[in-house]
């Protein structure tokens, strides 16, 4: 079973790079995920370099991040959604379920497989510094009730939901791309709220971790590097089946090199690494996951695991048709478009 059916990878520029498609080729990764620095203002360019992914690799998974508000890596003339508390508080669960509709039509037009969306924290913690309104709600019960509606209105339109960031990154007053955020609640606190809205997410396609440690679940390590979290908690405990995204590797709440931290992550109970930036790290990766399988029966095995985990989630998408530019067109600024932003101006 190949390593790179873990591997989610990013690039550098509006067309795909050589390197990272003949990795995708080779199946040396699993797929791809774009950010601002891979869109151009016109919605064809974005369309023509997920088709270009997608020959690569045709299971491929391509993901981007389109929360709305401050996380969104399209412009116009896509549907621009404000916070995900915004919408909630505007429209309830019907509007946010619209939206998400909306949203995932768009989305499916430009060829994207997969949004890591919903947010499944709860704004529990006023000074966090990176969460706040990407919460749908402070109250566990509404963030669960909006963020499940969320995702499953999200893969009705086609599109594949991961909620976020589990077990919960509403409670810290660190950002996790900058350090290592520790949360000291006690076990029963985190039952009633951090926990609440993962229990409900069963239906979603797939959930990521968070790089926090939670000192009642595992005071030794990070959730993304722990077996007690992301397996034992999540499998056992919560009877999840999903897949299990981790979080970008390269941020730097993980203090490991990346050989370290992408077999720990694998062996804690992670199906899918996100390497979002650098194809080198994502190469070296690669070789450490075949190194370790190569060395370990274990690991091989949770390896294999994990990678029928990733080759089911694609499966449960078809591949991206290409679009004319007439489609295109028809695809953007519907109705239904007009209309909730307009609810939400």
């Amino acid at each position: 079973m190949s390593a790179g059916s873990v591997i989610v990878g990013g690039f550098s520029g509006h067309e795909l790079t050589s390197s990272f498609q003949q990795a995708l080729t080779r199946k040396e990764r699993a797929g791809a995920v774009l950010f601002k620095r891979n869109i151009a203002s016109d919605f064809g360019q974005v369309a023509a370099l997920n088709t270009a992914i997608a020959r690569a690799l045709p299971s491929a998974l391509i993901a981007i991040d389109q929360e709305g508000g401050r996380v969104a890596r399209l412009g116009v003339p896509f549907l621009s959604l404000p916070s995900a508390r915004r919408v909630a508080d505007r429209g309830g669960v019907e509007l946010v379920e619209r939206a998400a509709r909306a949203q995932g039509r768009e989305l499916r037009a430009l060829g994207f497989t997969l949004n890591f969306a919903p947010v499944l924290d709860i704004h529990s913690e006023p000074q966090n510094p990176i969460i706040g309104d990407r919460a749908f709600s402070s109250d566990p019960s509404s963030a669960a009730r909006f963020g499940v509606a969320c995702g499953l209105a999200l893969q009705s339109a086609g599109v594949l939901a991961c909620g976020k960031h589990y077990p919960g990154h509403g409670d810290t007053t660190v950002d996790s791309h900058l350090a290592l955020p520790s949360v000291n609640a006690p076990r029963s606190t985190l039952d009633a709220r951090e926990l609440v809205p993962f229990r409900a997410a069963t239906d979603l396609a797939s959930l990521m971790t968070a790089h926090v440690v939670y000192q009642a679940l595992d005071p030794d390590h990070p959730a993304t590097l722990s077996k007690k979290i992301a397996t034992d908690l999540l499998r056992t405990e919560l009877g999840y089946e999903g897949a299990l995204f981790s979080d970008d590797l390269e941020m730097k709440a993980i203090h490991l090199d990346i050989e370290s931290s992408a077999v720990m992550a694998i062996a804690a109970g992670c199906d899918l690494l996100l390497i979002c930036s650098n194809e080198e790290l994502q190469a070296r990766a690669f070789d450490a996951l075949t190194h370790e399988s190569d060395k370990s029966p274990a690991f091989r095995t949770r390896l294999a695991e994990a990678a029928r985990r990733s080759e089911t989630l694609r499966k449960r998408v078809p591949p991206p048709q290409p679009l004319n530019g007439a489609e295109l067109q028809r695809a953007f600024q519907t109705e239904e478009a007009r209309a909730i932003e307009q609810v939400l101006s």
